[in-house]
């Protein structure tokens, strides 16, 4: 990869700082993608010595990549994305993708490989970590930034993604009694 392609990769990415997130901050700012995929990073990385038996460094590279088809698409929040948005999102990070040079491609296409299969303990984490950070990002958001359906979602929101582990499953509740206090005292 010269200096050239690899500036040119960078400007790519850099969308994702500029990509609001249906999120808002504590200061009710809106959040960007990029935010919310260092944070997961962040998060992956606190969990080194609790999930010992796991490669963090990959955990941590598929919190850094896996929205990077969001570059071209922006972020569809959750409730609304379409199976039609998630094919157009993969096809053209596939054309991204595609553009790298040769090693890096097949180790990111292999990445996004073991997270769509979600078998790995690795990306199950990674996928936990992704449902997770958006509940308690909520739970920082003041609360009239919440949809009337989205007092629901939080409270119901990634109980499925944790079940695997009794940790994140204690955390998922942790994050429940949060949500619940935010309510009782910010309604």
């Amino acid at each position: 990869m010269t200096p050239k392609d690899y500036l040119e990769i960078v400007h790519i990415i850099n969308e994702l700082k500029d990509t609001p997130r249906h999120c808002v901050t504590k200061n009710n700012r809106i959040e960007s993608v990029a935010e919310h995929s260092w944070r997961i990073a962040m998060m992956a990385l606190l969990l080194e010595e609790t999930f010992s038996d796991v490669d963090i460094n990959k955990v941590m590279r598929m919190c850094v990549i896996h929205d990077l088809g969001e570059c071209f698409t922006g972020d569809i929040p959750v409730f609304l994305k379409t199976d039609e948005d998630r094919q157009q999102e993969a096809k053209l990070l596939d054309v991204f993708l595609n553009t790298l040079p040769d090693q890096l491609s097949q180790n990111m296409h292999a990445l996004y490989q073991e997270m769509e299969a979600c078998q790995s303990k690795e990306a199950k984490i990674f996928k936990a970590l992704d449902k997770l950070e958006a509940v308690i990002q909520h739970n920082e958001a003041p609360i009239d930034s919440w949809e009337d359906h989205e007092y629901d979602l939080q409270r119901h929101y990634a109980f499925d993604v944790v079940e695997f582990s009794s940790w994140l499953s204690k955390l998922r509740d942790e994050i429940l009694k949060e949500t619940e206090t935010k309510i009782q005292q910010e309604q």
